[in-house]
């Protein structure tokens, strides 16, 4: 049995709803009247959406399911790890976020990010040559960074837009043996959390809405905000290729990114079908981003959360992964442990255990609403 947030379901089912406000019964039948918000779609609406897809062809090792946000392909010796993923809240600097965000996503299965593709979709009247040149500047100066090549892609002014919106695809490699698997994860791993939360969306308010936080919020957190971007920045290759090193120990790895940390929870154990037991007070939250938060309102561990990193290890082994992880200059610390489906996934908050609930939507979806 898989449970999430008190609800039980047989796996492999059709999921019980968490939000019935936009889900219509446990059939599969479809979409309520209502519209969705903002953001990925809901997660317990996945598995139904999913079965529409045709039969997986036997080169493919990892397809489509709730949790995973990579595919891996069989290339022999090799097996080729192929994400997508698109960047629609930020504008600063949207080239460099949608390079790290699926170099990460490519990482967390233990495979190095080597060949990226980019559709760069720009807002009709509002696009200049120099808006196309800074993204393309920042693409490639950040693909160079990690050792990757830009191979292709798209660019165009598309009717509708207000902003730019990127979709980005990073294809990397790596060895069978090396290959990290989420269905690995076993009731008993502990689980770690890198740097804290929230880089991104801290980063993101910062940069993009400054004129809401002077005042409620010092300048020169806020400045700092601003630079989390590039320091400590949001990428999780380093730190991910070096937990991969211990294979063995590492069960299962995820960047949590859109619905914060809280959402990443759930994706982390859901190929496996598990539940967990986090701590609120064991979870690091960056000053800066606690700052903002209470200046606007916002959980932090619902706001996205790109630049942090979760990894499931063997209890016994996770001294080892520890220090790997930290000999790489990023902070890192346990926060939970993987429970038995049967257990739920709960959050401990002053000694008080209640289910963790999965966000509607991000939080950063809710503060641009007062735009």
């Amino acid at each position: 049995m898989s449970k999430i947030a008190g609800q039980q379901a047989p796996l492999g089912a059709e999921p019980v709803p968490l939000r019935t406000a936009f889900y219509n019964g446990t059939s599969g039948s479809g979409i309520t009247k209502m519209m969705l918000p903002v953001g990925k779609l809901p997660l317990e609406y996945l598995p139904s959406l999913l079965k529409r897809l045709p039969k997986q062809g036997p080169r493919v090792v990892v397809s489509p399911r709730v949790g995973e946000d990579a595919a891996v392909i069989d290339a022999g010796d090799r097996y080729i790890v192929v994400a997508t993923d698109p960047v629609t809240f930020a504008i600063d600097q949207i080239g460099r976020y949608a390079v790290h965000v699926n170099a990460n996503d490519v990482a967390v299965l233990g495979a190095r990010p080597l060949w990226f593709f980019v559709a760069i979709l720009l807002p009709e009247s509002r696009t200049t040559p120099q808006l196309a040149e800074t993204i393309m500047d920042d693409v490639g100066t950040t693909c160079e960074e990690l050792g990757v090549t830009v191979c292709g892609g798209h660019t165009e002014i598309t009717q509708g837009l207000d902003r730019p919106i990127l979709v980005g695809q990073m294809l990397g490699e790596v060895t069978p043996t090396r290959l990290v698997q989420k269905t690995r994860i076993t009731p008993g791993d502990l689980i770690l959390l890198t740097r804290g939360v929230a880089i991104e969306g801290a980063a993101i308010l910062a940069r993009e809405r400054s004129e809401w936080l002077r005042g409620p919020v010092d300048a020169q957190v806020l400045a700092r905000a601003s630079r989390l971007l590039i320091e400590p920045g949001i990428s999780v290759v380093s730190a991910a290729l070096a937990a991969a090193n211990l294979s063995d120990a590492v069960h299962g790895m995820h960047d949590p990114t859109e619905g914060g940390l809280a959402a990443g929870l759930f994706e982390l154990v859901a190929p496996a079908g598990l539940g967990m037991h986090v701590i609120r007070g064991e979870i690091p939250v960056l000053p800066e981003c606690r700052a903002i938060c209470d200046a606007l309102g916002l959980d932090p561990l619902k706001l996205i959360a790109s630049g942090a990193l979760l990894i499931a290890v063997a209890p016994d082994r996770a001294d080892s992964v520890l220090w790997a992880v930290a000999a790489t200059g990023v902070p890192v610390a346990p926060i939970g442990e993987v429970r038995p489906a049967n257990e739920g996934i709960m959050i401990e908050t002053n000694g008080t255990l209640q289910p963790l609930t999965l966000p509607a939507r991000d939080e950063i979806a809710r503060a641009f609403d007062s735009d």
